[in-house]
């Protein structure tokens, strides 16, 4: 686990939106998008609710993913975000145990 690449992933507003936006879909997209979140989220949906350009929730997204923080499954032309729950919650262990 890379503390620092956590902390620089999470120094960002949207990209900690994101991870919120993820952590519970169904409470921002309905359930009819992105097959019901079986599994995950998909890019376009995380582009429309943050209303950015495609590129720069692309960064976004790889910032988040680098850091191990969000895992993407690719179906076809689609790429599925979610958190990766395991490293969130070392990461706060960690964070407890440090601070």
């Amino acid at each position: 686990m890379d503390t620092d690449a956590i902390f620089k992933a999470l120094a960002n507003p949207m990209r900690r939106q994101i991870l919120q936006w993820l952590k519970s879909p169904e409470q921002f997209l309905s359930a009819d998008e992105c097959d019901g979140f079986a599994k995950g989220v998909c890019a376009g949906q995380i582009e429309k609710l943050g209303q950015l350009s495609q590129s720069t929730m692309s960064n976004h997204l790889s910032v988040l993913q680098q850091a191990g923080l969000i895992t993407v499954q690719k179906h076809g032309q689609w790429s599925y975000f979610s958190r990766n729950e395991a490293l969130i919650q070392q990461y706060l262990d960690v964070l407890k145990d440090t601070l």
